[in-house]
């Protein structure tokens, strides 16, 4: 038992959060549309709810992909976030067909909704709620990509730096983001079905709302699925690249790998030495470069090789984070 407690700590927790507050609002939301039968209050409910699944599931995958090492699974449990988050997806998909399909029917048979106060009021504080752990997201993905940022300058900057975030905070990210808009959306719905008689505006809504889950469906699909086939990472193979430089013994790279394992790195290089020096030397050499890419932020593999330098320069050296 204490080890799963110690594996759980280690879990995402912008995902945990999200899915704790979206059962809250699924709850709320889905207790709303029993009393009202209001369409665009059935679609915010399903998308809470396939959040709240989705941010479940990414919790468990995020902490179990923490595992260390076995005799059966000596690469480690890395990948497994990225194959519970293509399962994650399924369940949105499920919720974004349901929700398109209900705003179908509402359109062609359009129905007047009642319990406007308590729809408006139930949308507006879960928008409120959503745009909360939204805006924890954004400051996960600065703290995760080591990026400053105060005040509205998170919001920006969260945006640019979302890409290089870990799976499940993009995950939260995107669905919260999705949420809040989704919210809002269902609110102009609501005002329209009931001020302009335009009782359409919601099944519309919801068809919106719907095409908006799927996109995220579409998004986590593609960024899961690079990271289950183990996608290398550019700029920070560039950014160690420019380390090993630093170091006079290594006089070129021949090859360099950074690949993503779920939210770690796992780095192999095979690197071109004075032939000159003795095995013990290399040793220490070895010893401190792999000390020292271990040290950087998502490492958890080094792997070297060392080959003697043939005078044949290989890695461009001009490809780095700052002119990449």
């Amino acid at each position: 038992m204490p080890q799963k407690e110690n594996i759980f700590k280690k879990g995402n927790k912008s995902s945990l959060i999200a899915a704790i507050v979206n059962t809250i609002i699924a709850v709320i939301k889905g207790s709303a549309y029993f009393f009202t039968g209001n369409v665009a209050m059935f679609a915010e409910t399903m998308h809470s709810l396939g959040d709240a699944a989705n941010q479940f599931f990414v919790f468990i995958g995020s902490a179990l992909s923490k595992k260390a090492p076995t005799d059966r699974y000596p690469n480690g449990f890395g990948r497994l976030v990225n194959l519970v988050l293509l399962g994650a997806v399924i369940i949105v998909g499920i919720m974004s067909y349901e929700t398109i399909k209900e705003g179908y029917h509402h359109i062609l048979h359009p129905v007047e909704s009642t319990g406007l106060v308590i729809n408006l009021s139930v949308l507006a504080a879960a928008v409120l709620l959503e745009a909360f752990v939204l805006y924890k997201a954004m400051k996960e993905v600065l703290h995760e990509t080591h990026v400053e940022a105060k005040g509205l300058a998170i919001v920006g900057k969260s945006f640019s730096s979302l890409k290089r975030a870990k799976p499940a905070t993009k995950l939260v990210f995107m669905e919260d983001l999705v949420a809040t808009f989704g919210g809002i959306i269902a609110i102009i719905g609501i005002l329209l079905s009931y001020f302009a008689g335009w009782h359409a505006a919601e099944g519309i809504a919801s068809i919106i709302i719907g095409l908006m889950m799927f996109y995220v469906v579409g998004r986590v699909f593609l960024d899961n699925a690079k990271g289950a086939l183990g996608e290398a990472d550019d700029a920070f193979e560039a950014e160690i690249a420019k380390y090993i430089f630093q170091n006079p013994e290594i006089k070129d790279i021949q090859t360099l790998f950074a690949i993503k394992e779920g939210e770690d790195f796992h780095i192999e290089m095979k690197l071109e030495i004075d032939p000159s020096l003795t095995v013990a030397q290399a040793d220490d050499i070895k010893d401190r470069i792999r000390g020292e890419i271990l040290a950087m932020k998502g490492v958890t593999h080094v792997s070297i090789e060392f080959d003697e330098d043939d005078g044949i320069q290989t890695w461009d050296e001009t490809f780095t984070p700052e002119h990449s």
